[in-house]
């Protein structure tokens, strides 16, 4: 009998109260390990099994939408290091994902880019002090202020949740 797969195969995200040095440190290695997990994930999938359905995307989307993701927190990070509470600009990520390219385009250039993106984004944030994740920005379909100790917990989760998802219906196929 065939399950549904579960919404959040690594467990929902749990916001962090009380973030030490050595919780951030383990985020960072989280997002530095992302692309060698994902890439190990979709190893040998095939055109078919890349186009094989989590819920509502295919791992092929997954694999873009992670990528799409991560440059915008990249970006983010960036415009927070340097800009006072700034209000980052929003994007509809379903849309992107139901894009030609991330529905039928392959996963190497995602693969690729996420490579080069996080060991940018982890060269970032190996320079910072604790005082530059208390800086914050603002969402603005929320409204909510957000830090970057908590966008930084929030993208490990993330990388992990979508590697899970990819896992889960490997493990299945």
């Amino acid at each position: 009998m065939q399950t549904d797969p579960p919404v959040f195969p690594v467990g929902p995200f749990a916001p962090t109260v009380g973030v030490t040095d050595d919780m951030r440190r383990g985020w960072i290695k989280d997002l530095s390990q992302l692309p060698m997990q994902l890439r190990e994930a979709v190893e040998g999938l095939s055109n078919s099994q890349l186009d094989m359905k989590y819920r509502n995307w295919t791992i092929r989307q997954i694999v873009h939408h992670i990528a799409d993701s991560h440059v915008n927190s990249y970006i983010r990070f960036k415009w927070t290091l340097t800009e006072d509470s700034p209000t980052i600009k929003a994007y509809d990520e379903g849309l992107w994902s139901d894009l030609s390219e991330s529905r039928t385009g392959p996963i190497t250039p995602s693969l690729q880019l996420l490579d080069g993106l996080h060991s940018r984004w982890c060269q970032l944030l190996a320079t910072l002090m604790p005082q530059d994740f208390e800086r914050a920005f603002v969402h603005p379909e929320t409204g909510a202020t957000i830090t970057l100790n908590s966008a930084l917990s929030y993208y490990a989760w993330h990388g992990k949740h979508h590697t899970g998802q990819i896992l889960w219906l490997c493990a299945r196929s």
